[in-house]
């Protein structure tokens, strides 16, 4: 698979925003700009994750939705507040390409099947957020409601149960990792990737342009990143022409 560069765009109130660990949230810009700058820069794709949108009880805000989709040139995910086929449809006929569901999905697992039975298996990505947990036999547990809630399952073990549903692409974050610019999460990019036949995704933690590198040898090939980008610590054209450099083979 050739590797992607996905900039992620979390929401709060319509803005883009980062924090660190899920917590200490800053602003980071308006959406439909960042979405611009990072076409322009050549991102291959991008994500769009309403961050509260669940914990609020809340749909996405589909506005925001459909001005990022008339500025994008390139397939965006969208994710929050997804919770039914319904809510999953509103954001595909707003603009998004795909959408992603996670606290929803491990609630009724249902909804994965109804959803790509629905929209096709390519369009349904189920995001993991997980933490580390000695307890648990992977080491890792998931978290849901935004990475508040500890649901006492084996994060790798939801992943294969996942992936039994035909899903494409699991996007696993580790709340652990999230925002602390000090590598991703390689042991469990390597775990879910052995466990399961889907893409995934290298989210939460990347810093500097060998983490990126690192992800790639771990299994992931599509590759998020959120605050190294919006404040400019690395460029995604300096990015891919380290990874060119390193013989990685890549979408764009």
């Amino acid at each position: 698979m050739t590797i992607r560069i996905m900039p992620c765009l979390d929401m709060q109130n319509g803005r883009v925003v980062k924090g660190v660990q899920f917590v200490d949230i800053r602003d980071a810009g308006d959406p439909v700009e960042c979405c611009r700058a990072y076409c322009e820069a050549g991102a291959d794709e991008l994500a769009l994750l309403d961050i509260t949108a669940t914990v609020e009880g809340r749909a996405t805000m589909l506005d925001v939705v459909k001005n990022v989709a008339a500025a994008a040139t390139v397939p965006f995910t969208v994710g929050g507040g997804i919770s039914d086929v319904a809510s999953a449809a509103a954001v595909l006929e707003a603009g998004a390409d795909k959408i992603s569901t996670s606290s929803a999905a491990f609630r009724k697992p249902q909804v994965i099947a109804d959803m790509v039975k629905e929209f096709g298996a390519d369009r349904v990505t189920v995001a993991i957020d997980a933490a580390i947990n000695p307890a648990m036999a992977s080491g890792y547990e998931v978290f849901i409601d935004g990475g508040r809630t500890a649901t006492g399952t084996d994060a790798v073990e939801w992943a294969v149960k996942v992936d039994g549903f035909g899903v494409k692409t699991i996007l696993p974050t580790s709340k652990t990792k999230d925002g602390v610019k000090t590598g991703y999460d390689l042991p469990l990019i390597e775990k879910i990737k052995k466990a399961t036949s889907a893409e995934v995704v290298a989210s939460g933690g990347a810093g500097t342009l060998d983490h990126f590198y690192e992800a790639v040898e771990a299994g992931a090939t599509i590759l998020l990143a959120a605050s190294v980008f919006h404040f400019n610590i690395i460029r995604i054209p300096d990015l891919k022409a380290f990874l060119r450099g390193k013989g990685v083979e890549l979408a764009g």
